[in-house]
């Protein structure tokens, strides 16, 4: 199968990760149960995505000179992902501490360290990958100058640009101009258009103020409720497919990654948000960001579906 090249930009992090009966509040300490360390980031969770599920892939990220950023780049190279990688001798790889309760909801606080200097003098030293790409797909964990120099760059050299507005922040109004395609889940479709989502009827508000700010695309994930598709003027909701959630984390990583893996692959927006759908749903039933992330061949639907 002929398949677009696609490009991440994005962070890449480790993950510490406990277990716990639920998420602690303001001064108050819990006696968790298992811990894990786990390779994360949502760069790099989404760059990894793709690769597993068949699509030609490069990324571009920053690390630490440490420990961490050595063993990324090994994980990189194992998952036969092309690599651009930047690194940092003042700062510290990035490092997130995630809290995951017994229904699956997590709390996340994240160290950004060298991601949070990928700079646009670093992207052009790999204007080449820009060149080749046709979709590049961004997030929020490196600096929105770098996003929007990206955006622009990527646009000017033909490519199809994807934004995962994680975590959210306001934007830029030339930056929607620039996108193909903005993925938000609810809080990020609520900061992005200033209207309360809380189910279907006013998710299509909120994609059409969006959609209005610029950008051709909008896919709001409502997580359980699956997917709302605003395209060519039309809305088409995509459903989740039921699953027994034990971990929620990068589950939105796995999302934008098979969706950038289906366009690639030249099916529509519809049947693309259909597979992402699908590679969430297998996600979620795992612990952990990239110990969660389907291969190709798990995506079938006797395997998504929970007994």
């Amino acid at each position: 199968m002929n398949q677009s090249n696609i490009l991440v930009v994005g962070s890449s992090n480790t993950d510490m990760v406990i277990k716990a009966a639920h998420l602690p509040t303001a001064g108050e300490t819990i006696l968790g149960g298992e811990f894990f360390m786990n390779p994360g980031g949502k760069g790099a969770n989404q760059a990894v995505s793709i690769a597993r599920l068949g699509g030609n892939v490069s990324f571009i990220c920053k690390t630490g000179n440490d420990i961490f950023g050595k063993q990324s780049m090994q994980l990189f190279q194992d998952e036969g992902i092309e690599t651009y990688l930047f690194s940092d001798p003042n700062h510290p790889s990035g490092v997130a501490l995630i809290t995951i309760d017994s229904e699956a909801e997590n709390c996340i606080v994240v160290a950004s360290g060298a991601n949070a200097t990928l700079s646009p003098d670093d992207l052009k030293k790999a204007d080449g990958a820009i060149a080749k790409a046709e979709y590049v797909i961004m997030q929020l964990e490196i600096p929105l100058e770098t996003v929007v120099y990206v955006s622009e760059r990527a646009t000017e050299l033909g490519a199809k640009v994807i934004l995962n507005p994680a975590p959210a922040c306001a934007l830029p109004i030339n930056l929607f101009e620039k996108l193909y395609l903005i993925t938000p889940n609810q809080t990020e479709a609520e900061m992005l258009s200033g209207t309360k989502v809380k189910d279907l009827d006013s998710a299509k508000i909120a994609a059409n103020i969006i959609h209005k700010k610029g950008v051709e695309n909008v896919i709001i994930t409502l997580g359980q409720d699956g997917a709302l598709v605003f395209t060519t003027g039309e809305f088409h909701h995509i459903p989740a497919i039921k699953v027994k959630a034990i971990d929620t984390t990068a589950a939105g990583d796995v999302f934008n990654g098979a969706l950038c893996v289906a366009l690639a692959e030249g099916k529509d927006l519809i049947a693309s948000t259909e597979f992402a759908c699908k590679a969430a749903a297998i996600a979620v039933t795992k612990l952990g960001a990239q110990s969660s992330i389907p291969y190709r061949n798990e995506l079938s639907l006797n395997q998504t579906v929970n007994s």
